[in-house]
């Protein structure tokens, strides 16, 4: 192979990969058996099966069990909006991250204490192992799952309060920055930081992902006056989902 030369099952791949964008292999039809793209492209055995798992990789093909192999139905991607602006009135969670306010959607949640991790804990500038409430939920669109978020809040903050549970009580369901004013706690900045990772397996069977697929991770904070008082990770399909972000000119 000379220099700058791609390796061969990287070469067949790309070819597949070309047919598959540009129709010649639609979705759901088979792959060409591993017999076939070594006649084909005059490749060994071992270069059509690293060049089928490419495509695996990528997600563009898929195994069916005693079937084959078989392209994959690319989904057109879809907007999850965020932004710095609030609606004057109170607003939902799903809202919140649906920040264009057009979405329509559902959400499932559940709370429970815990114990701050040395990396939630370095968020939050609190000690390891400092209580906190963990609320975590899934968001829907149109019965999908769309999106997961994780939420840390320190019970130093909101621990016997009536917006300690982020879903129940007068503020439920109303956002990190009503409850926290509920409480004279006043929030002045956000901080995220976006990120792409391979999808955990509990993340991609919530998100009816396939293993192997990328997802986009959001990490929020909240502040008032310089003080974390809420952080998140917020976990998007890379192959359903993109990030569009609106951001105030002040």
């Amino acid at each position: 192979m000379t220099f700058g030369e791609q390796p061969a099952y990287l070469r067949v791949a790309g070819d597949l990969r070309k047919k598959i964008v540009d129709g010649s292999l639609p979705p759901h039809t088979r792959l060409p058996s591993q017999a076939r793209i070594r006649e084909e492209y005059g490749v060994s055995d071992t270069v059509a099966l690293e060049a089928r798992k490419v495509l695996m990789a990528e997600g563009l093909v898929e195994g069916r069990s005693g079937s084959g192999t078989y392209v994959r139905e690319q989904p057109v991607p879809r907007r999850i909006a965020r932004s710095g602006y609030r609606p004057a009135s109170g607003a939902t969670p799903f809202r919140q991250e649906q920040a264009d306010g057009e979405g329509r959607g559902t959400w499932e949640s559940s709370s429970a204490q815990t114990e701050a991790s040395a990396a939630i804990a370095q968020r939050l500038d609190i000690r390891p192992g400092d209580r906190l409430m963990c609320t975590k939920y899934v968001f829907r669109e149109a019965g999908e799952p769309m999106m997961l978020s994780t939420s840390w809040e320190p019970l130093a903050v909101t621990g016997r309060t009536p917006v300690m549970l982020p879903e129940e009580g007068p503020l439920g369901g109303m956002g990190v920055v009503e409850r926290m004013a509920a409480i004279d706690v006043v929030v002045d900045n956000v901080t995220e930081e976006v990120g792409a990772r391979p999808g955990l397996a509990e993340e991609l069977l919530a998100l009816g992902g396939v293993p192997g697929h990328v997802v986009l991770v959001v990490h929020r904070t909240y502040y008032a006056s310089g003080r974390p008082v809420e952080t998140a990770d917020v976990v998007i399909p890379a192959d359903r989902y993109q990030v569009a972000y609106h951001l105030p000119v002040k």
